[in-house]
């Protein structure tokens, strides 16, 4: 029977102890994920590190919005990377491009370079390329382990053709990890259709904030969807029916 990786895109301590005890194998550790993912703090990733026994790969974005960075902006990269070594990290997440929608080979491998002996996975920053077929040649030459991609559609199902694609064209140089929009009740859809062998989902759902008086005249949100009182936290029962699901998919 075939085994699939699970990545869980967590944002706080609970997340990641509920992914673990679900059976998740690997941390993908955020803050803003509203914004797409930008790095967590030095002090929630010492916490997680303490915690958790997964593998840990914070997301080293400083900021939301493309994937273009400045000078400035990559000595932020750059240091972060050296903070996530010292704090015993496994790993870290990049994604940088250049203005023609490119991948910045250049750029990606020196960080590449930084961060060993730690991985490194190439985020979604691959779904904003201009050609998926030679992103992933040069993502490859960069030395990254694994591309995160939903098949640059909004979701990874909408996308899972041309994740089969990148899986066959990969012929193991490299993982593809399928993710954006994976949940318990399409893993199982998504793993059939994509062949990955490797999944990312965030398998939360929001719990209701214990406050118990609300200011019904403020919000400090402001966001569509987002309950102002709910606190997205991944759930464990998500992790294991996502796994579940996935590992049916690929095997049937």
């Amino acid at each position: 029977m075939k085994k699939i990786t699970l990545e869980i895109c967590a944002t706080s301590v609970a997340s990641c102890i509920a992914a673990e005890e679900g059976g998740a194998d690997r941390i993908e550790l955020c803050d803003n994920l509203l914004e797409g993912g930008t790095t967590p703090s030095y002090g929630m990733i010492a916490a997680v590190r303490e915690k958790c026994g997964l593998k840990i790969y914070p997301i080293i974005r400083p900021r939301g919005g493309d994937f273009l960075y400045d000078d400035a902006e990559l000595d932020i990269m750059q240091r972060d990377i050296r903070a996530c070594k010292d704090l015993g990290c496994d790993g870290v997440v990049i994604g940088l491009l250049t203005a023609d929608g490119k991948v910045d080979v250049e750029r990606t491998r020196a960080l590449v370079d930084l961060a060993r002996p730690m991985g490194v996975t190439f985020h979604r920053a691959f779904d904003m390329t201009d050609d998926p077929f030679q992103a992933l040649e040069d993502v490859i030459a960069t030395g990254c382990e694994r591309i995160l991609t939903s098949g640059q559609r909004n979701t990874a199902l909408e996308g899972a053709a041309l994740i089969r694609e990148l899986v066959e064209k990969s012929a193991g140089r490299i993982r593809i990890m399928a993710g954006s929009g994976l949940r318990a009740h399409n893993a199982e859809a998504l793993a059939k259709a994509s062949g990955a062998p490797e999944y990312h989902s965030t398998a939360r759902d929001y719990i209701d904030s214990r406050m118990e008086y609300r200011n019904p005249n403020v919000s400090m949100g402001g966001i569509p969807g987002v309950p102002e009182y709910g606190i997205s936290v991944t759930q464990t029962p998500i992790v294991r029916a996502i796994r579940e699901g996935a590992e049916a998919g690929l095997n049937g």
